[in-house]
């Protein structure tokens, strides 16, 4: 596969809206900061990454540059909002910055604190990876407090698996495709 057709390809990745059994995963939009200032509002999901709830002001300034792309053409940005599809609401986020490529990308969710424990984070991360594997994805990482069980398990239902490797307190979680 030439260059031009992996970009493009890599491109539509992050352009592609992916629905699972009961979620929607929409690309980001400026638009989704309002509501995504509520889901993210509860200041214990910053426990273990550190710092606190961004303000409306603040996530729409932060989900603009987002939007706009990584300044660098060999990253792509890839963000997009779980909406449920029962109720319309949005409950979370997932995202993969992707290099190398297209072959690898290291992922992360959030769930808000309310739609916590209903396997919203698992199934939103399992349909990301499965994503991202599609678009030719050989590499898929997270990282992962030590002490964060919940996330933890998300990452082993998405096929990932804990490393030896530990970077700023958290383990590098993998997962390896031929």
């Amino acid at each position: 596969m030439n260059t031009e057709t992996e970009q493009d390809g890599t491109a539509a990745l992050a352009a592609a809206t992916v629905r699972t059994e009961r979620l929607d995963l929409v690309p980001l939009a400026v638009a989704h900061a309002a509501e995504m200032a509520e889901v993210l509002a509860d200041p214990a999901l910053h426990s273990f990454t550190g710092g606190a709830p961004l303000t409306e002001r603040d996530l729409r300034a932060r989900y603009e540059r987002l939007t706009a792309g990584s300044p660098d053409p060999a990253v792509l940005w890839c963000n997009w909002v779980v909406r449920l599809r029962a109720s319309g609401r949005l409950a979370g986020t997932v995202q993969a910055t992707v290099t190398d490529g297209g072959r690898t990308a290291e992922v992360a969710w959030v769930t808000g604190t309310p739609w916590q424990g209903r396997g919203i984070a698992r199934e939103a991360a399992e349909a990301l990876v499965a994503l991202l594997l599609d678009h030719g994805a050989r590499t898929v990482v997270a990282h992962v407090h030590p002490d964060h069980t919940a996330s933890a398990a998300v990452a082993r239902a998405a096929g990932l698996a804990p490393t030896d490797e530990e970077q700023d307190g958290e383990v590098r979680w993998e997962l390896r495709t031929p």
